[in-house]
């Protein structure tokens, strides 16, 4: 009788998180388009301003490249499915031009648990924030990245995750600076209401 329930639960759940995550709002309905664009540009700043604080060199690198992006996640799961959904906006740094995006995310196995987590990704070239902002950037379950130590060679980025050759991923949690990859089965795509 319990595997039945933990069965079904898990079917539920997946049927939300498949159907509900990509598609919810993750706004208030009461927020008008210009107050959730506001809504993520305080949270863009208040995201650069926690990594500069815990990572200095962050702010050179983010001015240096052609562009950046900065979501903010909640996701959670329960039993053996779990997913979540963020809001965030990419920024073309020569252009000054802002795209407002949104993330999915789906996990699966066995597990109990609620996350926080903001990203900055980084795109030393104007190709690669193009293709994220216009393609989107799917992160899979094959996606390995982990954090670079200092001083190992002049791209090496402390606290800084090499998603692909210059690509770079910072995801901070409640805990600070995380040193490897947890924001994996995710996708990322234009907000349709919000640009």
């Amino acid at each position: 009788m319990t595997r039945h329930l933990i069965l079904v639960a898990a079917l539920l759940l997946s049927g939300l998180v498949v159907h509900g995550t990509a598609d919810a709002s993750v706004f208030s309905k009461e927020q008008t388009p210009d107050e959730q664009r506001a809504e993520v540009r305080k949270v863009r700043d208040q995201t650069l301003q926690e990594l500069y604080r815990v990572q200095p060199e962050a702010r050179n690198h983010i001015q240096k490249a052609a562009g950046y992006a900065v979501f903010s996640n909640f996701g959670m799961k329960i039993l053996v499915a779990g997913g979540g959904s963020g809001s965030g906006m990419a920024v073309d740094n020569k252009s000054r031009k802002e795209t407002f995006m949104r993330m999915a995310e789906v996990q699966a196995g066995l597990g109990f648990g609620v996350k926080k987590f903001r990203l900055v990704w980084v795109f030393e070239k104007k190709s690669d924030l193009d293709r994220f902002v216009n393609s989107g950037w799917e992160l899979g379950a094959q996606t390995t990245a982990s954090a670079k130590v200092s001083g190992q060679g002049a791209n090496v980025l402390t606290g800084a995750l090499s998603v692909s050759p210059g690509v770079w991923l910072y995801q901070l949690t409640d805990d600070g600076l995380a040193l490897e990859l947890t924001a994996k089965g995710t996708k990322y795509y234009k907000d349709a209401d919000l640009n």
